[in-house]
């Protein structure tokens, strides 16, 4: 048996019901093999991953309706993926990248929890080479700027990925952080517009937060 507790939740998104098995509570730390501390994820850190964030539902809901034609699309630090699932249920040319040694594990079974074929996953070191990773027309992710470094270290990540047209969604939920990515992104030649999120979850909480979409400046 593993060394974590899980459970089970259902998560509607556009009148689809997702099965979702995540971590039963934030307070768990398993690395029997320290593939995490080699990552460098810390035991307060490890099991981040495995909690359903409110920005990662409201990414979700955006991923409904968005127009994914002849797109190839990447989720970022992706956690649980529920974004990802939305995009594959509706045949979304879709991979799923996080840091994180047991995120593959956890998409697999949430994948066959909702009777969807296995998605496409790699590793996605955000300090670090991603060879074979390639890139994409649309760059997306949720709540990934809570650590100081990450701004820098995500918009490189992001311009490695990014096809020359590609467009970029990111949900934040008000982090400090937030205006060093956007000049770090800026400073790489990217525009960008901020407008503030559904105020709701598809649950019925509040949320705060803002939807951020990035695209590279055409050259005058």
């Amino acid at each position: 048996m593993p060394g974590y507790h899980v459970k089970f939740e259902t998560v509607t998104v556009g009148g689809f019901a997702y099965q979702i098995r995540s971590l039963a509570d934030l307070q768990q730390y398993y690395d029997p093999l320290q593939e995490a501390e080699l990552a460098g994820i810390s035991p307060a850190s490890w099991p981040l991953f495995g909690h359903l964030w409110p920005s990662a539902r409201i990414l979700a809901q955006a991923m409904h309706s968005l127009e994914l034609t002849g797109q190839r699309i990447l989720e970022i630090g992706a956690g649980l993926a529920l974004a990802s699932l939305v995009i594959h249920r509706r045949a979304g040319d879709m991979t799923v990248s996080d840091w994180h040694p047991l995120s593959q594990t956890f998409l697999n079974e949430n994948t066959r929890l909702n009777q969807l074929s296995v998605l496409k996953y790699h590793a996605g070191n955000w300090a670090g080479k991603n060879p074979g990773l390639g890139q994409f027309d649309l760059i997306i992710g949720s709540d990934v700027l809570y650590e100081r470094q990450q701004p820098g270290q995500l918009a490189a990540f992001i311009h490695s990925h990014a096809a020359p047209a590609a467009e970029i969604i990111i949900v934040d939920p008000n982090r400090g952080n937030r205006v060093g990515f956007c000049r770090a992104m800026a400073d790489l030649g990217y525009g960008f517009t901020s407008k503030t999120a559904d105020r709701l979850i598809e649950n019925g909480d509040p949320y705060k937060g803002r939807l951020l979409t990035f695209a590279q400046c055409l050259a005058s």
